[in-house]
């Protein structure tokens, strides 16, 4: 080895970490001041039609295809619809702000047009400084107190997206909420876990940056959605025991929120809908939460007046430990809820279902 070898290799690699990073915060900063803007535009485009319910709907169909044919992968319905739920959630007056401050202007008040005639894009990235797999985590925190919570401590502590998803999942703000020790509870926090690590390699690697650069991977977390609920739909219908299959991806309007259900089943011998939302990663509080408001809605909206009421059933594919958990509280007995559990499929034989099938997507991948 040639003298003082070690030292260069050493250089050339931190050399090499560091200006990968600082490309990825570079590309994260302009793709999420970008999808900003596309949000604002759906937005703007939506109020203009408003006269018609089913505008928003069709205007972010047709964008999803013509898109999609145009720059590939990264502009599915559900992306375009966290667009456009991102522009809500930081609308213009508070980027306008936030601009002001950084480039030492005066703050601009008007409306959101004026954003786009006053900053150009490469200025409007200097508004976003989370990456923007964080800023699709932070819109599942329904509550605005605990997302801004969320955020300002994964700036304080520089979070990787995985510890902000992990803090999420263990509902941190709100343990912090009943603490009697706040202070000492942040500092607990803000300290990362081995397996909250990112890469270089995992920074650029991730899906959403692959997408918006359409640039190829071994396998996208939506193709992998994608490829478990076609397995699990096979899976269930195979299985038997009274299941019809009604759709996939169905959508539901709640508020001016736009949602989606992975699969909408009708199992014969209940006599209900059974909503079937698969997760990739751990099981929330908000996820229970968000599926008691999908049978809530079934209920009133697409079930027949003789049916019994929806069943939901959330399947939680993480890494670590797959988990099948069904949605019975929201019936109107403990003996309805009883009679549901016999006759639909065991939670453990989904798990291992599961289970299986990642695995099994996740081998194929790597060949």
């Amino acid at each position: 080895m040639p003298a003082g070898y070690a030292g260069i290799h050493g250089d050339i690699v931190e050399l090499l970490d560091a200006a990968r990073r600082a490309a990825t915060r570079s590309v994260n900063a302009l793709m999420t001041a970008s999808y900003w803007e596309i949000g604002r535009r759906l937005v703007e485009a939506e109020q203009q039609g408003r006269r018609r319910a089913s505008y928003g709907e069709q205007l972010i169909e047709r964008l999803s295809n013509d898109l999609t044919t145009r720059f590939g992968r990264g502009f599915g319905v559900n992306n375009l619809e966290n667009m456009r739920r991102f522009f809500l959630a930081y609308p213009a007056s508070e980027i306008s702000q936030t601009l002001s401050r950084k480039l030492g202007g005066v703050p601009v008040l008007e409306n959101s047009a004026t954003v786009s005639r006053k900053f150009t894009l490469a200025e409007l990235a200097g508004a976003f400084t989370l990456p923007w797999s964080a800023y699709v985590r932070l819109l599942s925190v329904k509550d605005e107190h605990a997302r801004q919570f969320y955020e300002v401590e994964a700036l304080r502590g520089g979070w990787s997206v995985r510890q902000l998803d992990r803090q999420i999942g263990s509902q941190f703000y709100e343990r912090t909420a009943l603490s009697k020790d706040k202070a000492a509870m942040l500092t607990k926090g803000a300290l990362p876990k081995s397996e909250d690590a990112a890469t270089p390699d995992d920074a650029i690697k991730d899906p959403y940056m692959l997408e918006f650069l359409n640039l190829k991977d071994e396998y996208s977390e939506s193709d992998l959605e994608a490829a478990l609920t076609q397995r699990l739909e096979d899976f269930l219908l195979e299985l038997g025991e009274g299941f019809t299959f009604i759709g996939r991806q169905r959508r539901l309007r709640i508020d001016q929120t736009w949602y989606r259900v992975d699969l909408l089943l009708f199992h014969r011998k209940l006599r209900c809908l059974v909503i079937i939302d698969l997760k990739l990663g751990s099981l929330s509080h908000a996820d229970v939460g968000q599926m008691h408001m999908y049978c809530n809605y079934a209920k009133e909206h697409w079930a027949y007046p003789d049916e019994n009421p929806p069943v939901g059933l959330i399947l939680c594919a993480d890494k670590g430990q797959a988990l099948a958990r069904y949605a019975l509280e929201g019936l109107p007995s403990k003996v309805m809820a009883a009679n549901y559990r016999t006759v639909l499929p065991d939670a453990e034989l989904l798990q291992k279902e599961l289970e299986n099938t990642r695995r099994l997507l996740e081998s194929r991948t790597s060949h």
